[in-house]
């Protein structure tokens, strides 16, 4: 840390299938810093380096190794893939703060690695009893981009189907940057679900609900997904979202007061005709608010200082309360349908797949 200056590094990726969020991204996290830089965290200025997280992961790790050898970065923010969260936090782990904040599969335990992202057992399993329950789907066919976070996830949610008496009929993986979708759709065609779980990111996601809804799949089997926001929502059309569902703590449409103060900033800072505020890039404004909140606790941006004052740690954002438990945020997360270019909210989700 210099004495003047706090320098953050902001992993965002402004390429590949997930490049839809990155001005998204950047603009939300010059409005917290910004709110900040009021008061300074720790006395000092903030400032970001921001890093592609969507280029190949080993040029994302050797950027961060390069800035962690210079000491040219103070702690670590952004959302990207769990694939790149995977690369960087060894070397992050003790030495400066990681804020990671997108949704991932869970099970992260690395010291000084602080999740504010949503997880299975609080975002999926509670959105497939409500669709069980609400809409009869029990029968699921799972499209997945081929990584991580949709992997891992799926091996959580066959635990939710024992539990729910639900039925996987299958699994189709694709390579990140797939854009012909035929043999996914051939197989959901053939199983017959009531539902699809997509666990696909940013331009693949747009391109399966283009061309689900091109086969007239939209009319007669449901979509759930953890991971779609406005700018998705836009670029897929309403032609393409009809019986859309899906989980988050985070959309624009939301009404928390903190939710339509910052609605209001971002407006004020970035104008109308800004990238659209969305669940991903408000997480890189959690990602920073937990980073000034955690270390004005601590007095400090060390880890081991951080750590010790991060157990039952709590703050009020956009997305409610959120609380630090063993290194990851507990927040409220909602379920919403999609209604033309926007979300509606039809239900705050309670924890638990069982029952």
């Amino acid at each position: 840390m210099r004495n003047d200056e706090v320098r953050i590094g902001l992993v965002v990726p402004l390429q590949g299938a997930t490049g839809i969020f990155g001005p998204s991204c950047e603009a939300v996290a010059a409005t917290a810093v910004r709110e900040i830089n009021a008061e300074g965290l720790l006395g000092r200025r903030v400032s970001l380096e921001i890093i592609d997280g969507g280029a190949p992961v080993r040029q994302v790790v050797d950027r961060v190794r390069r800035l962690l050898e210079r000491e040219e970065i103070d702690a670590l923010t952004g959302w990207h893939i769990s694939a790149v969260r995977e690369a960087l936090a060894p070397l992050t782990a003790g030495r400066i703060p990681y804020a990671y904040t997108s949704l991932y599969e869970g099970g992260e335990r690395r010291a000084g690695v602080f999740c504010t992202g949503e997880t299975p057992e609080h975002q999926i399993g509670p959105a497939l009893r409500w669709l069980r329950d609400g809409l009869g789907a029990r029968r699921w066919f799972i499209v997945g981009d081929d990584y991580v976070w949709p992997r891992a996830s799926a091996r959580t949610t066959a635990d939710f189907a024992h539990d729910l008496g639900l039925e996987l009929l299958g699994e189709a993986y694709v390579p990140l940057g797939t854009r012909d979708f035929s043999g996914a759709l051939d197989a959901v065609g053939r199983c017959g679900p009531d539902g699809v779980l997509l666990f696909l990111v940013g331009e693949d996601a747009v391109q399966f609900h283009r061309a689900f809804a091109e086969r007239g799949m939209d009319e007669r089997i449901v979509r759930y997904t953890p991971l779609m926001e406005e700018n998705m929502l836009l670029a897929s059309g309403p032609e393409a979202t009809g019986n859309l569902f899906v989980s988050a703590s985070y959309f624009r449409s939301l009404a928390t007061a903190s939710a339509l103060q910052l609605c209001a900033s971002y407006v004020a800072d970035h104008g109308a005709d800004a990238p659209p505020l969305n669940n991903m890039a408000e997480s890189c404004y959690e990602g920073l608010t937990l980073l000034n909140s955690l270390a004005r606790r601590a007095g400090s941006l060390e880890v081991h200082r951080m750590l010790a004052a991060a157990e039952g740690f709590g703050y009020d954002g956009p997305r409610g309360t959120m609380t630090l438990t063993r290194h990851r945020v507990e927040q409220p997360i909602h379920l919403a349908t999609v209604d033309g270019f926007d979300f509606e909210v039809i239900e705050t989700l309670h924890s638990g797949a069982a029952g």
